[in-house]
């Protein structure tokens, strides 16, 4: 029971206390900002209105759906049984977890001896053991929902929407019929509540969402759309979006994440890699879009339409496709080692060239480069993952027949829409791999890491940065770029105003109004008083009629020395 504990501690990575503290704060401030949205018979009375929960990455408990027998373990697999996340199993058994775990990596069905499932109901996200995985925030559905319940919301006004964390975006629908079922949920809590929903979603639960939006273009006439959004969706809330991708989704990919689990970093990559969704979060270029593969009619006709991926000239001036610096730096084998590169023992010593009997090169990749699959198609000779990611993406993403969901996100048309994330804390941005000489899995390691922190770019190993540093850094998980990419939904003028996180007198509240804004980024010309975490709040000075947008900054970092 101690080693549990341990475990959970390790995994948690901070104070405690401090994540609850963060999940009140945060509590708070959705649920007396969005009561106080309304207009006529909404405003105040929120017993009309539903809270909706898209969890994010690996924040839905995943059951058995199997009977598996483990050799050498006392423990087996039995439906309904805990999978993700039972670290009592993961350490006895792992070979059996991994099986009911695992995907086949082409065609994203389960492993022939072991399927699991996604829980239902407000357990399978509020319960996850330990919970912590995926930063502070992937923990808050639980004290929110303890808060909600403190508040006197009633127990059908808070609705969760588990999913399988693991699955593409067309995947959740083809095989669960997920999308369908989440309109369902929201007509239900109409019918049920009488007002429309709000919806809250955290990480990758913001691009399930994005993507629910343009499913249901296809699903519902054109002109109903609009006012189907209107009536069953109030506000939505966007917390820790990774709206650009995130970097450490390439750290997964290509060397392993443990997220503090007790596996080694190939098994974490070899499992992470079986997952269609791995790909959902990769960085991606803001200048870059694709226009929809199919045009289909909601009676159910289909016909093709153009399937277009353009640039603006932004992308080739610029040298990071709007991130900070390149987010790949890749050495290049001086040779072809077939046993190091198992990849590559198909082809003829004939196609070598003499640049790999030289001195290995280094090759660097932009967010671009990444999404669009050159990284990828680069290392096909020596990393034999390379032809299934080309695969996965080429099939569930750039011909996805909904969305291109490696694009960026305009303001979804909702009448109100809140950004909310942490800024300031040491955030991984770029990484410097080389080949290690061992065989897939563990055929790259990590050599150097690029951070952005507070307004900086450094190194772990003390190396000079080139980039485009912004004026914060993340969240710790995701990049500044992604996360502040809402602000270009702002309109064309900015009230801006900041005041500390903590109670205060009103003296350190400072307010800039009518800030010009023109699609990018907007930064207030504000002090900061030291040891102070402050909320910044970005709201439209005139917003379009019936529509708000917001975003809000909560300082979450640390001094430099202590993040170092």
């Amino acid at each position: 029971m101690t080693n549990d504990r341990e475990t959970k501690k390790s995994i948690m990575g901070g104070d405690e206390r401090e994540h609850r503290r963060l999940a009140m704060t945060l509590a708070a401030v959705l649920l007396l900002g969005a009561f106080q949205l309304g207009e006529g018979e909404l405003k105040g009375n929120y017993s009309k209105l539903s809270g909706i929960i898209i969890p994010g990455f690996a924040s839905t408990q995943l059951r058995a759906w199997s009977i598996l027998d483990c050799p050498y373990s006392p423990l087996d697999f039995n439906p309904l049984d805990l999978v993700w996340l039972d670290t009592t199993k993961l350490l006895s058994a792992v070979n059996c977890w991994l099986k009911c775990m695992l995907l086949d990596p082409y065609n994203q069905t389960d492993h022939p001896e072991c399927k699991s499932r996604p829980d239902s109901g407000l357990s399978a996200i509020t319960e996850l053991d330990p919970g912590y995985i995926t930063g502070p925030l992937s923990s808050v559905w639980k004290e929110w929902v303890k808060w909600c319940i403190e508040f006197g919301i009633e127990a059908n006004g808070i609705i969760a929407a588990p999913y399988d964390w693991r699955l593409s975006p067309s995947m959740l629908e083809e095989r669960d019929l997920y999308f369908y079922k989440l309109k369902q949920t929201f007509e239900t809590a109409l019918k049920l509540r009488g007002g429309p929903s709000i919806v809250f979603a955290h990480s990758l639960g913001n691009n399930v969402f994005r993507y629910f939006l343009e499913w249901l273009k296809l699903e519902i006439a054109p002109k109903q759309y609009i006012q189907w959004l209107d009536d069953h969706i109030y506000a939505f809330f966007a917390v820790g979006a990774p709206l650009l991708g995130s970097t450490e989704t390439v750290k997964g990919m290509l060397s392993g994440n443990t997220f503090g689990l007790p596996v080694s970093e190939g098994t974490a990559r070899l499992m992470f890699n079986s997952f269609g969704s791995s790909l959902w979060m990769m960085p991606f270029s803001k200048y870059c879009r694709a226009d929809a593969m199919y045009l289909k009619h909601f009676s159910g006709g289909i016909r093709k339409g153009p399937n277009t991926y353009q640039c603006e000239q932004k992308e080739f001036q610029s040298n990071y496709s709007g991130f900070s610096t390149n987010i790949i730096n890749i050495e290049i084998p001086s040779t072809r080692g077939i046993d190091a590169y198992p990849s590559v023992s198909e082809f003829s010593q004939t196609n070598y060239s003499s640049m790999e009997y030289g001195l290995p090169t280094q090759l660097s990749f932009s967010a671009r480069e990444i999404s669009d699959g050159a990284f990828f198609k680069a290392i096909e000779d020596y990393d034999s993952d390379s032809k299934r990611t080309l695969h996965q993406l080429k099939k569930s993403y750039h011909d996805d027949p909904v969305l291109n969901p490696l694009t960026p996100w305009d303001r979804p048309p909702i009448k109100n829409v809140f950004c909310i994330y942490g800024v300031d804390s040491r955030t991984e941005v770029g990484y410097y791999f080389a080949p290690s000489g061992k065989p897939y899995p563990d055929n790259w390691i990590i050599t150097d890491v690029i951070y952005e922190i507070e307004g900086s770019l450094v190194s772990r190993s003390g190396n000079q940065v080139e980039g485009n540093p912004g004026p914060a850094s993340g969240d710790e998980t995701v990049p500044y770029h992604s996360l502040s990419w809402c602000k270009t939904w702002l309109g064309p003028r900015v009230n801006i105003t900041r005041a500390p996180q903590s109670e205060h007198d009103g003296s350190d509240v400072q307010v800039e109004l009518n800030v010009e804004h023109h699609d990018e980024d907007v930064v207030p010309n504000m002090t900061r008083s030291p040891r102070v975490k402050y909320i910044t709040y970005y709201e439209d000075s005139e917003s379009i009629p019936g529509k708000r947008t917001a975003v809000w900054e909560l300082d979450k970092g640390t001094s430099l020395d202590h993040q170092l």
